[in-house]
């Protein structure tokens, strides 16, 4: 329900902070005070069209804000949800804002976050229903008439099996759909689809294949190139031609050069002294570099014989890896997709090859889906019937007591086009409202004239009241043209949808005015030089002098506050 209502710079209103109460809040004063102004400055805040012309004279802008306080289950949440709308504790209230400039644009909020126009028109449109002289929210929208017709006379489970059945349905058109999409692609493509396919099984990709043959590949690669050091090191001590020695025999051929400077036992010319030590010594020397050269070789000939590559693996493994990478770029795809690509292509091939069995079993499943929606609603269908014909009854019985008597109230429900049913079934339903004998049923909107219009609403929230999600009615002067009896009957109605849901009502009728819980009395006045709207709540002596103004004039009498006293409920 709609808790309290903040107007800034609206028209005539400076400043209004009104708080609002559950039951039934009736509106009065006199004609021209700004009750419209009020309707307005809500309607603004519900998403309806704003204009420059709302803003006061000399203000920069004006805004409103209308707080809702709402179940936790209330549909309304889900459409914020879907939206981003968050609230930083659900049990937050909803807050409604607009604000508009001279210029007439506007920007809307709700929740204290920016959003369009139109979804805060939709989100009002969850929360307050407007039935009045000039305009109609809520139940002149026809879209919205098949839902209060379910509401009003529909098990549950017969709109559940229905939406579940078409959702099925619709699941079993897609599918067969998407096969038949599939099959005819597969069959354009039958040709490479075949070719690469064998392509690709005669390469056989393997998960995990790429990773491990880069890193063989890399170890073949260092094993190669440490074969091609040791080789190169060992052709260092191999002569590079003929008349080239090798060091080890250029070693030797020293030795036994300088072994001949050294005396031998029977010698007697040889070097004396410190010559023959020196030339002991080289010759010591000689041998050993001999040993080590030796042992070099042959450490060296050990590693070539360790560290041997393998050019042929290497080049096997380049080829595969080259081969798959090649292959991967072809299709667009990673190494690593392509066992999973050749998956697809292979199951492509098998809807392919079996595409005809498929197709047919899921036409079979598409029949059946369909007979089952048709059950469901057709037995949803037959339900409606009865339900509407108990809804013009209970909505016709309510006609009389608003001075309604001579119309029709009707409920039509129309077939769809096979293409047109849905998961609400196959039907469309509308309100129809013959005003006068021998007149065609039309629309509620076009037909019948604005206080018509707005005595029929309350004939059916009457009766629809609690069936339907919107918390807050508001009636603009839905007694005008009808007085005592009838307009007393009407106050009845109101208090009695008040009940169930919060009623605001815009009167000038007494007898509407003492059926409230809570009483608000517009007026003006002059403050400044400047003519300003005020909304006071009424004490109950107050309310007293309020009606019986109403029922007076501007000269009010004893007589007159005697039958306010009455009208109250509280004899003089």
């Amino acid at each position: 329900m709609l808790t309290h209502l903040s107007i800034r710079d609206v028209v005539l209103i400076e400043k209004l902070d009104l708080a609002l109460a559950p039951g039934l809040t009736v509106l009065t004063g006199e004609t021209g005070a700004g009750k419209s102004i009020l309707l307005d400055s809500l309607g603004l805040a519900l998403g309806e069209r704003a204009s420059g012309g709302l803003v006061r004279s000399g203000a920069t802008q004006a805004s409103v804000s209308a707080i809702f306080e709402i179940d936790a289950d209330h549909p309304v949440f889900a459409l914020l949800d879907e939206h981003g709308i968050v609230r930083e504790d659900p049990s937050d209230p909803v807050v409604l804002r607009r604000i508009v400039t001279p210029d007439a644009r506007s920007r809307a909020y709700i929740c204290d976050q920016p959003v369009g126009v139109g979804l805060l028109r939709r989100i009002g449109a969850y929360l307050v229903e407007i039935q009045g002289q000039h305009e109609q929210m809520g139940l002149a929208d026809q879209s919205t008439h098949l839902d209060l017709l379910d509401a009003f006379g529909i098990a549950p489970t017969l709109r559940e099996k229905t939406a579940r059945s078409f959702r099925q349905w619709a699941a079993a058109r897609a599918a067969l759909k998407a096969a038949r999409t599939d099959m005819e692609a597969a069959a354009r493509e039958e040709e490479w689809l075949r070719q690469t396919v064998d392509d690709l099984e005669r390469m056989a990709p393997q998960e995990g294949e790429e990773d491990a043959l880069a890193a063989m590949r890399v170890s073949l690669q260092h094993d190669e190139r440490r074969g091609e050091a040791v080789a190169a090191a060992l052709s260092e001590l191999t002569p590079r031609d003929r008349r080239s020695a090798a060091p080890a025999a250029a070693l030797r051929s020293a030795s036994r050069a300088l072994a001949r400077l050294l005396p031998a036992p029977t010698d007697t010319d040889t070097l004396a002294g410190s010559h023959q030590t020196q030339a002991q010594d080289a010759l010591d020397a000689l041998g050993k570099a001999e040993e080590a050269l030796a042992e070099a070789e042959m450490l060296l000939s050990r590693l070539a014989a360790d560290t041997e590559g393998d050019p042929r693996l290497l080049e096997e493994t380049e080829e595969r890896l080259f081969a798959l990478r090649a292959e991967a770029r072809k299709h667009n795809v990673s190494v690593a997709e392509l066992p999973g690509f050749l998956v697809e292509l292979k199951r492509r091939l098998a809807a392919l090859d079996s595409g005809n069995a498929e197709l047919a079993r899921l036409e079979t499943a598409l029949t059946e889906a369909r007979l089952e929606y048709e059950d469901a609603a057709r037995a949803l269908s037959a339900a409606r019937k009865k339900a509407a014909e108990k809804l013009e009854k209970a909505v016709s019985a309510e006609l009389r007591p608003v001075k309604l008597e001579r119309a029709r109230f009707i409920v039509s429900i129309l077939p769809l086009e096979p293409d047109h049913w849905n998961s609400q079934g196959m039907e469309q339903a509308s309100f129809l409202i013959a005003a006068n004998p021998g007149q065609a049923p039309g629309p509620l909107a076009k037909v019948a004239s604005g206080g018509e219009l707005s005595r029929l609403m309350l004939a059916l929230k009457v009766v629809l009241a609690e069936r339907s999600d919107v918390g807050t009615l508001v009636f603009d002067e839905v007694d005008s043209g009808v007085g005592g009896a009838t307009a007393s009957s009407i106050g009845d109605r109101l208090h009695k949808v008040a009940q169930d849901v919060q009623v605001l009502v815009v009167t000038h009728s007494p007898q509407v005015a003492a059926r409230g819980d809570h009483h608000l009395r517009i007026a003006k006045r002059v403050r400044n030089e400047r003519t300003e709207t005020l909304a006071e709540p009424l004490p109950h002596d107050a309310r007293r002098e309020e009606i019986a103004r109403m029922l007076a004039g501007d000269t009010i009498t004893d007589a007159a506050r005697g039958a306010a006293d009455s009208l109250l409920g509280h004899p003089s």
